[in-house]
């Protein structure tokens, strides 16, 4: 990643805080073993936290073993080297990036509450419209507990701790919180360190207020109220910007300016602010070409992408966000009008099972393998299975069939931004066409480039993969390479570099 720089109004000390860790520790056999964090939010801010002089990064413990490293450290933030080999640092260790890690521990039954209650389904389920009204949520007391004794106390031991570092640094520090599992954090830290430099940059996306009268005002407005102690209020599109400001408007009845995209609170204007996130391009690029990148090319390129087959791909979560089912839905649809596609092209469905402790999780991924089983039994007379459905995480993998795809889906329901679509433009070999949902956040910077389909019509989504399949080569060049271009021009350094110039312009 380029080497970013804090503007020099910023303040030297950066805490930040995400959920997810960027080192998890394990113990098995009586020895401790450390694994650098998975998934691109991670990722991304362990690549920032590696330059910067004085940061601070706060998160929650997720095993025993990270509670029993937190101990050992009296509660307090743990040195940490990020390398290929994480690890504990004692004393000076000059060849690694050392950065401090506070691993906050709650009550596993809070933490439940928390997490499985509240953050993943209810306001995961409210933020990308997956209530069908008529029958859910049902909001009784089980979730009303889980809100006030989950949600809420969690969300004040990571506001203390995230407090308690600003103060160590003299109260004056640039606060970066990350995602939905933390709305209440930013409004108790600003009663603590009224002097501190907030933004809150949510990586889902932000519907109208109507989708919040799901909730009852006791919640909703608390939540929108908690975001309100930030100096920025940061989203990856322009519609969830402006939809956080009309929430704002309508459920609290403060008056908003959207020309400015900024409302005033208790004498501080809160600005709501879009950047859209990416990749880092060279570092995917390094990781395409590494041996074991390539011992899977060579694997995919005998059984599903040569020239005697064209290969679909999918990479995704098993979430209902994703829209899975209607995917492999359209495929079979376009099968069918296309009879003389049978046994000519394959579906590769990459999925990693998510959040199964959340009942319409593993009911979606039931209802995912259903489909498959039905169109692989349709199709027995083939040699091959049209759907090869994988359930897996593996990055390796995923960057090999990125590489040798014919057509990438992503067809979800809504999506913040979705980086599989900008990660495989950047590192594909074979011309492929992007099949982008418009209801996600990539699709404003690629949509152009892209076939666009329409995540609840199948007869459309059945046409775009034929037409992705069928479009002439020279196009299919000029759609992939204009792609790769825009990721290039907006890579995660210019996406870091955009919040910070914004932030420098902010008054504490």
């Amino acid at each position: 990643m380029k080497r970013i720089e804090l503007p020099p109004s910023l303040p030297r000390t950066v805490v930040l805080l995400s959920h997810r860790a960027p080192v998890t520790f394990r113990r098995s056999d009586g020895e401790r073993s450390a694994k650098r964090g998975a998934g691109g939010l991670v990722t991304a801010l362990s690549d920032l936290a590696t330059q910067l002089e004085d940061v601070r990064w706060v998160c929650a413990a997720s095993s025993e073993e990270d509670g029993a490293v937190a101990g050992e450290h009296r509660g307090e933030a743990v040195p940490i080297a990020l390398s290929d080999d994480p690890h504990v640092v004692e004393g000076d260790d000059g060849e690694h990036a050392v950065v401090p890690v506070r691993f906050v521990a709650v009550p596993a039954d809070q933490h439940e509450r928390f997490y499985a209650k509240i953050s993943n389904p209810v306001l995961w389920f409210i933020q990308h419209g997956l209530y069908g009204l008529w029958s859910a949520p049902d909001l009784g007391d089980e979730e009303h507990r889980a809100f006030d004794d989950g949600y809420v106390p969690v969300n004040e031991a990571f506001a203390d701790a995230v407090a308690d570092e600003v103060q160590a640094a003299g109260g004056d520090a640039l606060v970066m919180l990350h995602d939905y599992h933390f709305y209440l954090v930013a409004g108790r830290v600003r009663e603590r360190c009224p002097d501190a430099l907030i933004s809150q940059f949510i990586h889902i996306p932000w519907p109208g207020p109507d989708a919040w009268r799901v909730l009852p005002p006791s919640m909703r407005e608390r939540l929108v109220r908690g975001l309100l102690g930030c100096d920025v209020v940061a989203f990856h599109t322009d519609t969830s910007a402006r939809n956080f400001l009309v929430t704002v408007q309508e459920l609290l009845g403060l008056p908003v300016d959207l020309s400015a995209m900024a409302v005033d609170v208790d004498g501080r204007t809160v600005r709501a602010r879009a950047y859209p996130i990416s990749i880092d391009v060279a570092g995917l690029r390094e990781l395409a070409e590494s041996p074991a990148v390539t011992e899977r090319v060579g694997e995919l390129s005998q059984t599903l992408a040569n020239d005697e087959c064209r290969m679909i791909l999918r990479v995704d979560r098993t979430d209902p966000s994703k829209n899975i089912v209607r995917g492999f839905q359209a495929f079979k649809l376009m099968l069918e009008d296309h009879p003389e596609l049978a046994g000519k092209v394959r579906f590769l469905a990459l999925l990693q099972p998510s959040r199964l402790d959340v009942p319409e999780y593993a009911a979606y991924l039931a209802s995912i393998g259903a489909e498959v089983a039905r169109i692989n039994a349709e199709y027995d007379d083939l040699d091959h299975e049209p759907v090869d459905l994988r359930l897996v995480q593996d990055l390796p993998l995923a960057v090999a069939a990125y590489s040798v795809c014919d057509v990438l889906v992503v067809n979800a329901v809504v999506d913040g931004m979705n980086l599989v679509a900008k990660e495989a433009t950047v590192v594909n070999r074979r011309d492929a066409v992007l099949v982008l949902s418009e209801n996600t956040g990539a699709h404003q910077e690629l949509g152009e480039h892209a076939v666009t389909v329409y995540p609840f019509d199948i007869r459309q989504q059945a046409d775009a993969l034929h037409q992705a399949l069928t479009m002439p080569l020279q196009e299919r060049a000029a759609k992939l390479r204009a792609a790769a271009q825009t990721v290039e021009r907006n890579d995660i350094a210019a996406w870091f570099s955009a919040q910070l110039a914004d932030l420098a312009r902010a008054p504490a």
